[in-house]
Parts: C-alpha cells; sequence; structure tokens
C-alpha cells in the first residue's frame, strides 16, 4: 500500500494584520483526489495538530474549482481537517511520499519547524518523493541533509514568487519574501513565464509547484511518480 504524508498548516492569522490565512483548499484536494483514485493511504498532519484552518480566500467562486467544491461540501472530508495528525505523532511513521499543502499559513510555522525537517530530510534521504506547492515550498527552506547541505542547494524548484503576491496583495502581511529567500539558498528557482499559471518542476525526488493554479497539474505528476513504485 502507497502511503502518502500530507502537511498542512496550524496557522489561521497573519501575525502583523488581523486578516484571515491558513491552508489553501485545492492545493490538498486535487492530491487527496488523486489519492483517492489510486486507492492509496493518506495521512493529513499539521504542526499542531486537530484543526487546520482553512484561508477564506481558497473558498472564493473565483478560486474555487469542481474538485474543491465537492470536497468542500462533504461532510466527512471538512471532518478529516478538524482532526489531523501531529507531526510528532507521525514522525517516526514510513510513507512514499510527503506533501507540503500551501496557504500563507504555512509562511509562519512550516520553515522552522524541526520535527517536518526531520521528516522531509529522513524520508527524501531515503529516495521518498518529497513535495511540496506554492507557500508550502517554504518548508524545504531551513532542511539540512546528512552533509550539511541545504536539501534544496542546487535543485531545481519552484513555488510562489514575488509578483503573485502582489497580486494577492499580501506582500505587507506575508513574514518574508519566498522567492529570495529560495534563491538564497543557491537554489535554482524557476517560475512560469505568466504569473499565477501552472508551473511544476521535477528533480530527481524533489516535485515542487509554483502557486494554487499547479495543484491539478502537481497532483498528476506527483501520481505519476507513485506509480512507478507501485507496480
Amino acid at each position: 500500500m502507497v502511503k502518502i504524508l500530507i502537511v498542512v498548516t496550524s496557522v489561521n492569522m497573519y501575525q502583523n494584520s488581523n486578516l484571515e490565512t491558513g491552508l489553501w483548499v485545492s492545493e490538498l484536494t486535487h492530491i487527496y483526489q488523486g489519492a483517492q483514485e489510486h486507492g492509496y493511504e493518506v495521512t493529513i498532519a499539521s504542526p499542531k495538530g486537530g484543526v487546520t484552518p482553512i484561508d477564506p480566500e481558497s473558498l472564493k467562486p473565483i478560486v474555487r474549482d469542481k474538485i474543491s467544491e465537492s470536497y468542500w461540501a462533504d461532510s466527512s472530508f471538512r471532518e478529516l481537517l478538524q482532526n489531523t495528525k501531529s507531526l510528532e505523532e507521525v514522525s517516526n511513521k514510513q510513507f512514499d511520499c510527503v506533501y507540503l499543502a500551501g496557504g500563507h499559513g504555512t509562511m509562519y510555522d512550516f520553515p522552522d519547524d524541526s520535527t517536518l525537517q526531520s521528516i522531509i530530510r529522513t524520508h527524501y534521504e531515503k529516495n521518498k518523493i518529497i513535495s511540496a506547492i506554492c507557500h508550502g515550498v517554504g518548508g524545504l527552506l531551513n532542511v539540512k541533509l546528512s552533509n550539511g547541505d541545504y536539501l534544496i542547494k542546487g535543485k531545481t524548484i519552484t513555488g510562489f514568487n514575488w509578483f503573485e503576491e502582489s497580486l494577492a496583495r499580501r506582500k505587507k502581511q506575508v513574514p518574508f519574501n519566498l522567492e529570495a529567500a529560495l534563491k538564497e539558498r543557491k537554489s535554482n528557482y524557476k517560475k512560469a513565464f505568466i504569473p499565477m499559471t501552472s508551473k511544476v518542476l521535477v528533480d530527481d525526488n524533489l516535485i515542487t509547484g509554483q502557486n494554487p493554479f499547479s495543484s491539478k497539474e502537481m497532483a498528476k505528476v506527483v501520481m505519476r511518480q507513485l506509480e512507478k513504485i507501485s507496480q
């Protein structure tokens, strides 16, 4: 049985304003749907466990697709998001894929979480799939490998860029510039030519997606990579 760990945020507010944030729904629903279709086992965990807050922006009709809509209408799915495991609870378990879902909340609780870093390092060095989308890519920023190098050093990756942050009207709220931070770690950062369009990159067992509009393609790419190990 292929096992996937989906990591979501525990943070519901921007620290310097009264704006709500949290998980970006489509960045979870598409990977979850793909896993369901393949019969894979999914565990959803967050730094604190329990409720993962939802970014209200991700529920607006303009960005909510049919898959997200159908899952959000499902009370059992919403119940899952009220009862996530804590990272500590899953830290000694083995998965075939670790997937970091995005949403601005992740910028606060992903980058410096030592348990998350340990989970990512352990699985990456065992050649398991590490995947992250949008702001969830920030969870890779401070992960160091056993040799002391940053995991993303020299890796071809993507993530939510600074111009997209302008379009999202969140430049003044976010705690840091994700694009600049990824480049500072000497990653080979790339982005779509047109902002807010899909881009997914694969570098060996590391898969990254740029923004919410990459959710569908991201799920397909991760499933394709997992199919290789399940055959």
